[in-house]
């Protein structure tokens, strides 16, 4: 039974609206204020969001910003329901992140059929992604009902890229929108003396390059093959025109934007103030978490020492040394270039 949190002020209307939720087969948690609903919500995490906008305490817009400021929480689809019907206030809240906008008054098979359309799309979307393009279809189909792949394949290219060769370069300004068929990527810095920081790793079934086309500015990093890859080139003026006419798509977009994010903040703060070690041990266990898709208990890592420094933002003579310091601890086994993380837990939870 689904969980749908209803989040409004007006004892009246909360209780006629969780009576329609209930007599509907939904399990109803109802809060009388914002910040009521975003402390059940992190309790509860509840599989959709009703929420008023005019509130006491705290309002719509500020329960839908500190949703999306917790990772777990951030995919649950959110309807605002309110009686502002101004054309700013509809987008405002859409810019935020809102999946529908229901206005007051309303019939009550509105709002199921709004609840149903979103639980139904958000289920098909969290469905694992095909490898290949096959995964683009998977997201252009599931988030509009039909097929969009088909208005996209006209002039579509596939380029392939040899092991180190760049995909785009910083400061370049975008033309295309890229999804990884095959192959291994990651975007990097330099900075004024050429020490290269690696900000992202990306897999097959990932797109690449879309923060600068959305945000319509130059490429803020570079991008190069970290092994033979083949990608599939959407062209930007088909890219837009799909964000543009589809807000489910360019939602999806938004949330692999706010994900990439809230990763570099986390790397940022570990870049600060974590030590050697646990720099190492954090760069390993990230290269894990993308690239052993099946779960290994053993994991090997095969990727170059200097863009392994470059994950963990350290000089490659330092990592070397503390390689060999957890092979000696026993943690990791070095064969033949690769790394096997035999002692995953213990890495992970390696402590300054």
């Amino acid at each position: 039974m689904e969980k749908i949190l209803l989040i409004e002020d007006n004892k009246d209307i909360r209780d006629n609206l969780s009576e329609i939720l209930e007599l509907a087969n939904y399990h109803v948690l109802t809060a009388s204020n914002g910040k009521e609903g975003v402390t059940i919500a992190l309790e509860q995490q509840p599989d959709l969001i009703v929420c008023d906008i005019m509130m006491p305490v705290l309002d719509g817009y500020g329960v839908l910003h500190m949703l999306h400021k917790n990772e777990s929480l951030r995919p649950i689809p959110f309807i605002f329901l309110t009686a502002k019907t101004e054309r700013t206030d509809v987008r405002k809240g859409m810019e935020m992140g809102a999946d529908d906008y229901i206005t007051k008054p309303f019939e009550g098979a509105e709002l199921l059929s709004a609840i149903e359309s979103r639980l139904r799309r958000c289920a098909e979307i969290r469905q694992p992604e095909a490898s290949g393009i096959s995964g683009l279809h998977t997201l252009l189909s599931n988030t509009s009902g039909k097929d969009l792949l088909a208005s996209l394949k006209e002039g579509r290219n596939t380029n392939h890229y040899k092991r180190k060769q760049q995909i785009y370069a910083a400061g370049n300004r975008p033309d295309s929108l890229y999804y990884i068929m095959e192959g291994k990527v990651k975007t990097y810095q330099r900075n004024d003396d050429g020490k290269e920081l690696i900000t992202g790793l990306y897999n097959e079934g990932d797109f690449l390059g879309y923060t600068a086309l959305l945000k319509a500015g130059a490429y803020q990093e570079s991008a190069e093959a970290i092994e033979d890859t083949v990608l599939a080139i959407i062209p930007h003026q088909d890219f837009e025109n799909l964000v543009n006419n589809n807000p489910e798509v360019l939602s999806r977009f938004v949330q692999l934007l706010a994900k990439n994010i809230a990763e570099k903040e986390q790397q940022l703060i570990a870049l600060a103030y974590s030590s050697l070690r646990k720099k190492v041990a954090s760069a390993l266990i990230t290269l894990d978490h993308k690239y052993n898709t099946t779960q290994k208990p053993q994991f090997e890592i095969d990727i170059s020492r200097e863009n392994l420094a470059a994950v963990a933002g350290v000089a490659k003579e330092s990592l070397i040394r503390t390689l060999g310091d957890f092979r000696d601890e026993q943690l990791i086994t070095l064969r033949d270039g690769t790394i096997v993380l035999k002692e995953k837990e213990k890495i992970a939870a390696m402590r300054n």
